[in-house]
């Protein structure tokens, strides 16, 4: 198992303000470009090619991860020139690809945190003969997603897109979004045009009678296409709940970047994330929140389960929960910002501007 594919072409359009500078994958999480725990942990189960699948902001990644010999890795770059969709980014970087046509090539979406076990994955790929294999979970309620039965050996038997009604759940298995493909069976991907595997590769693949295999794997999963999931899974990755070798220090309550200044009575909780440069004021408090580089919480402030993008300013007194506020945004004094609201970049609350959700 050398190789992989990373799909990080996405416009990030439901993290939006987080998006609008920065591509999805590149959005810090505990400290680093989120993209960096998946390249981490994928070295990390004996990965040692990748090649991005980029499109939105393809400019970012190379400058940041180079040839990614800094994570012991050798990493291509590709860009669509138009969006292509999942199995026509596969197949668009193709070319790129080293290994025979018999080989496993794992595959990758860029907004899924999860422990994984990546090494199982592969194996039973290889043991079970598949031409594809699936990474699956279990969700509680999987109406948002695409459910994917098995028989009883783990072979995949249907997918069923989105379902509503109790009588379509017939399953809490759902696509994780980290699939093996057999290298031969990229090649029969459309070239040139969009292509959803989801929706088109997987289910013309199950109708020809090819070996479409699921693996369960429930250990930890989340789909960051939120910006409430996004702060979630950058403190969850803090805490240590997520594994990732990248995270930049010991996991615990909180994690502090060189730079950063917090006063001595402020209070940081819940998997809390200063970046480097941002400053927490005198009696703050910040729980389970991210605070980017450059931002700004003045004294008194209270920012909870939020995203503080970088250079935002927080003004004193304010309280902040279940928030995002954009890069370079400034929200003054003594407001009350709740319940989803977004701030968009560059913004300015004056202060005493009460806030109490984005529908208001």
């Amino acid at each position: 198992m050398t190789e992989a594919i990373l799909l990080v072409g996405g416009k990030g359009t439901r993290l939006r303000p987080l998006t609008v500078n920065t591509p999805k994958p590149m959005v810090p999480a505990a400290g680093v470009p989120f993209l960096t725990h998946q390249l981490a942990r994928a070295r990390a189960a004996g990965v040692d090619h990748i090649v991005l699948a980029t499109s939105y902001l393809a400019e970012v990644f190379e400058p940041y991860f180079g040839d990614g010999s800094a994570l012991g890795l050798s990493i291509e770059y590709v860009t669509e020139e138009e969006p292509l969709g999942t199995g026509g980014a596969i197949r668009n970087v193709a070319s790129r690809l080293h290994s025979g046509p018999e080989d496993p090539v794992l595959i990758f979406n860029g907004d899924i945190l999860t422990g994984l076990d990546i090494r199982a994955l592969v194996d039973t790929h290889q043991t079970s003969g598949a031409d594809v294999s699936l990474h699956l979970t279990r969700v509680d309620d999987p109406r948002a997603f695409g459910l994917v039965p098995t028989d009883g050996t783990g072979r995949v038997t249907a997918f069923l897109e989105k379902p509503q009604t109790p009588e379509e759940i017939v399953t809490d298995q759902i696509n994780a979004g980290a699939y093996v493909f057999r290298r031969s069976v990229i090649d029969t991907i459309p070239a040139g045009r969009p292509v959803s595997v989801e929706r088109e590769t997987f289910p013309d693949l199950l109708a020809s009678g090819a070996h479409l295999q699921g693996m369960v794997d429930s250990t930890y999963w989340l789909d960051l296409g939120t910006p409430q999931a996004f702060v979630r899974g950058s403190a969850d990755l803090v805490l240590g709940r997520a594994p990732s070798p990248a995270v930049p220090g010991r996991c615990g309550d909180r994690l502090i970047l060189d730079t950063a200044e917090v006063a001595a009575d402020a209070k940081l909780t819940g998997g809390t994330v200063v970046g480097a440069g941002a400053v927490i004021g005198s009696g703050a408090r910040v729980s389970g929140s991210t605070v980017l580089a450059d931002a700004i919480v003045e004294p008194g402030a209270v920012v909870t389960d939020s995203l503080i993008g970088a250079g935002a300013h927080i003004g004193a007194r304010t309280v902040v929960t279940g928030a995002v506020i954009g890069d370079g945004a400034r929200v003054g004094a003594d407001n009350e910002l709740r319940d989803g609201i977004r701030v968009w970049c560059n913004a300015t609350l004056p202060p005493a501007t009460i806030r109490f959700s984005s529908d208001q």
